[in-house]
């Protein structure tokens, strides 16, 4: 692995200075920052990137531009410059070009986030979750968890996601990581039920720790899944945070029986109003040999979903994702190590939170040694998974690459109750699958992803092509106009 040493401490340098920077005066300086992106940027690199930040700069009533300022009256300084600095300098910029080398060296994908199962056990038992059939008896020990990160780092994987069960089981487990490895984001999929004061003392004091509440709608559409009573303390943990300066966000998994409250824009002004900052979507997938197939989505319900999740992605303070319908914006399916990848509270390590299939174990594999597995390998081989970024799951979307990718590589089902038959689990997306595929197709010819080409210019996520002399140049001209405004203000002062 190459030593980027002093590199990477002056990119630090320069993106902390630029973050205290905006800080200072966010609504003047924002703007100007990008200015200076743009005379940087001359071969228009990042062309598609810059259009979009100026839609949303250049118009100050813009909603995402309100959401930005909201951070810094809304968010604790320290936890918001920790985050952004480890987010920016250390998951995109530092691991970026990390990550870029393990993949040329290696032929193989490199993961920008790290899904992980703490524990199996939960304290809730919500309807259509295979966690609820594994009890406590699974978990990761400290020293697994931090191994796992060490090697993710090693590789530029800065992003660690816990998941479940419920991970806040282990929040005194997870608190001293976030000490340990304070320079990687930390975020966590949770009931929430689990949070108090205390809890919210030690995120403020760690800074790099944010919970997304899991939460279905309405508070009888929510109770009616995770159980009486828990929408009012889903609303609690909110105040919590709120009343500690913590940010936070929603994730929402949208079923047959609730998706006309989600997407519903009462439940959107009701996330802003809780102070939820981000929402992420996501559409029930029937994993479990006993998962009920009725709580799937019909192909209407999810053309809803699309073109609600669009609409008030333009009109509402609140940055929302679905992890299925944006396929557009990261060029197909994420999964597989390509952005992201997931270990259970086994140590198995599954393509994705959705695919229970794995040929890799960290038990008796490294990271390094997965991702050049075959299973891992031919995800690699397969993605994008369909030309119609709108259809971008193996098994959601196109259900019988999922069982010639798992067949083809020996792969195994990773549940330990009742291992699932993977043509079996194939077959009961069919239905749905056949539905939307029309339904997609239409929606894609007019999509922004198809007119501009899959995935290139209006990519979420880019493919880590960063030129790090135009970030170090950036960081000069920031600083000369800090000097410059100091010098300016010391002269008033003189006078």
């Amino acid at each position: 692995m190459a030593d980027y040493g002093l590199k990477e401490q002056l990119e630090k340098f320069g993106i902390k200075k630029a973050l205290g920077y905006l800080g200072k005066d966010p609504e003047k300086n924002i703007p100007k920052l990008l200015n200076m992106i743009d005379k940087f940027d001359k071969d228009d690199m990042y062309k598609g990137q810059r259009a979009m930040f100026h839609r949303v700069i250049d118009n100050p009533d813009n909603n995402w531009f309100k959401l930005i300022k909201k951070l810094y009256t809304n968010i604790d300084l320290h936890v918001l410059q920790t985050i952004f600095s480890n987010f920016i300098v250390n998951a995109t910029l530092v691991g970026g070009k990390r990550q870029d080398v393990v993949r040329k060296e290696h032929g193989c994908n490199v993961p920008w986030t790290i899904l992980l199962d703490p524990t199996s056990a939960c304290n809730l038992h919500c309807t259509g979750c295979w966690a609820a059939e594994y009890g406590n008896k699974l978990n990761l020990s400290f020293d697994e968890i931090d191994d796992i990160i060490n090697q993710g780092v090693a590789m530029g994987t800065y992003m660690y996601i816990y998941t479940g069960g419920e991970p806040l089981v282990r929040k005194d487990d997870i608190i001293k990581l976030c000490e340990k490895h304070n320079d990687c984001v930390f975020l966590c999929f949770t009931n929430s039920t689990l949070i108090d004061d205390k809890f919210a003392e030690d995120m403020l004091r760690v800074g790099n720790f944010v919970p997304a509440i899991s939460v279905e709608g309405t508070e009888a559409s929510t109770d009616a899944r995770r159980g009486e009573g828990t929408f009012q303390k889903v609303a609690k943990a909110m105040e919590i945070l709120r009343n500690h300066k913590l940010p936070f966000g929603v994730s929402c998994c949208y079923t047959s029986q609730n998706v006309d409250a989600v997407s519903n824009e009462k439940f959107f002004d009701w996330m802003i109003d809780q102070g939820a900052l981000f929402s992420w979507f996501f559409t029930y997938m029937p994993v479990g040999v006993d998962a009920p197939t009725d709580l799937m989505v019909p192909a209407d319900k999810r053309e809803l979903m699309y073109h609600q999740v669009r609409k008030f992605r333009e009109t509402k303070e609140l940055f929302t994702l679905d992890f299925f319908l944006d396929g557009e914006y990261v060029y197909g399916c994420i999964a597989g190590g390509r952005y992201y990848l997931h270990i259970n509270a086994n140590g198995d390590i599954d393509p994705c939170v959705f695919i229970h299939y794995s040929d890799s174990n960290i038990r008796e594999k490294t990271l390094l040694e997965a991702y050049t597995s075959p299973l891992f390998m031919e995800y690699h081989k397969n993605q994008p998974f369909n030309e119609n970024m709108l259809r971008p799951c193996p098994l959601l979307d196109n259900p019988y690459k999922l069982e010639k990718v798992v067949k083809a590589t020996n792969a195994h089902s990773t549940d330990l109750v009742k291992p699932e038959d993977v043509h079996d689990l194939c077959a009961k997306c069919e239905v749905r699958a056949n539905e939307w595929a029309p339904v997609a197709e239409r929606l894609w010819v007019n999509s922004e992803g198809n007119k501009h080409g899959l995935g290139c210019e209006n990519t979420i996520l880019p493919e880590n092509r960063i030129d790090h002399s135009k970030v170090r140049l950036m960081r000069d001209v920031i600083q000369e106009d800090i000097e410059e405004d100091n010098a300016k203000r010391a002269a008033k002062n003189q006078k």
